[in-house]
């Protein structure tokens, strides 16, 4: 059965409709660099030793070193990791910072595990793709279920594998670690980037605009609350265990002393519970997906209401759904474009950390800014010239990139 790596494909072959590259580029660029399978054991807190199968894998890295997150899940295969690590070759290239692409994950359910044996699971799946990361090699970051301290986690085990420190091997660390300060909002501030620039697109104002978010974790809760904060309405929000409504507005703050408090979303006071299809189902101007791929498909792309998708998360549409809602005139912000603040703030990190010198909060904001807002006209100017959506002219520029470094560095040996 056809994996979300072949979605991606896809996505390329449309691309390159547009760009007819020399046959064997093309093909380079359907085919990862590296792909690497280790077994990861982990002596549990009772005493025994648990098995758990991890990935890694360097897509392209004509371009720079290679770039992407390392995510600790259940569901975490080679197939997703391959296509996750297609996108950031897509989208390094596509915001213009000189990164390749990678991936990286575990297959394992980090919500039964203790710190302790995190720890353990992360340090030996460290030392176990040690072989192929580096600051000037491939740099790995936090995405699902991993944050600050599973960075700072890799750090330590990489710098004890060197005997010195090395801060740069990875980005999204503590900032008591050489992290960057505005990493942690990075991907939500980037999304909204990308929506306030679309609204400027559409002749739509911010004002009272309602937005509903799916994934109320780090990235759906700050692009909430910056997008809240900006003027626009939240009417609704959904976790993995349901959603809620109100047509009103949410008041963000209180959303998150309910769910810290009832560790869900439902029963807060003042909103209608829902489950994710019937709050996908709502109308309303901006839905930002920002959980896991796949949330929007062929069995509920058709009730959207929305008007603008912007893709928070990775591959959050299937492209049976892509599709469907393209055709229906939706204004599709695609994730290698959305969510790119994320990297674009790690690549902020990774130089101060080479450079041992830090910036403040407004310079790397400043920064971003500039950076999305670039990358946002130029894949809207592709868009309208070629006539295209904004998914496939995002490959392009993306996919374009990539292919000139390729054909100018040539083929070794």
């Amino acid at each position: 059965m056809p994996g979300v790596f072949n979605d991606v494909l896809l996505s390329l072959e449309k691309a390159n409709m547009h760009l007819n590259l020399p046959d064997g580029i093309y093909k380079r660029l359907r085919t990862p660099r590296r792909s690497l399978i280790v077994s990861v054991p982990v002596k549990m807190d009772d005493g025994t030793v648990s098995f758990f199968e991890g990935y890694r894998v360097q897509y392209d890295f004509a371009r720079g070193p290679a770039k992407g997150g390392v995510r600790f899940h259940p569901r975490v295969n080679l197939d997703e990791i391959t296509a996750l690590a297609a996108l950031m070759t897509w989208k390094c290239a596509l915001v213009d910072i000189p990164f390749g692409g990678a991936k990286g994950g575990v297959a394992c359910d980090p919500t039964v595990m203790s710190k302790d044996e995190l720890e353990r699971l992360t340090r030996r799946y460290t030392y176990e793709i040690g072989m192929l990361i580096g600051p000037e090699s491939d740099i790995p970051a936090p995405d699902v279920y991993t944050d600050e301290q599973v960075m700072a986690w890799m750090m330590d085990t990489y710098s004890m594998m060197k005997g010195y420190s090395v801060p740069g091997v990875v980005t999204g660390k503590p900032v008591s670690l050489g992290g960057s300060l505005g990493r942690g909002k990075a991907t939500s501030f980037g999304v909204v980037i990308t929506v306030l620039e679309a609204l400027a697109h559409l002749n739509m104002k911010v004002e009272d605009l309602t937005v509903s978010v799916l994934g109320f974790g780090k990235v759906g809760y700050n692009a909430a609350r910056i997008l809240s904060d900006a003027g626009a309405r939240i009417i609704g929000l959904a976790d993995s265990k349901g959603a809620i409504y109100n047509p009103q507005g949410l008041d963000i703050d209180e959303v998150v002393r309910h769910k810290r408090e009832a560790d869900s979303l439902h029963g807060f006071k003042g909103a209608e519970d829902l489950t994710v299809d019937e709050l996908i189902s709502i109308e309303t101007d901006v839905l930002i997906p920002a959980a896991l791929e796949n949330q929007i498909n062929g069995s509920n792309a058709n009730s959207v209401k929305a008007r603008i998708i912007a893709e928070g998360a990775n591959t959050p549409l299937t492209a049976e759904a892509d599709e469907l809602l393209t055709s229906k005139g939706v204004f599709i912000i695609p994730d290698i474009l959305a969510n790119a603040g994320g990297v674009v703030v790690s690549y902020f990190e990774w130089v101060q950390d080479l450079q041992r010198f830090f910036w403040d909060e407004p310079a790397v904001d400043a920064r971003l800014t500039t950076i999305m807002k670039r990358a946002f006209k130029e894949v809207a100017l592709i868009s309208a010239s070629k006539k295209i959506d904004m998914r496939t002219a995002a490959m392009v520029v993306g996919v374009k990139r990539v292919a000139e470094a390729v054909e100018t560095r040539g083929l070794y040996p």
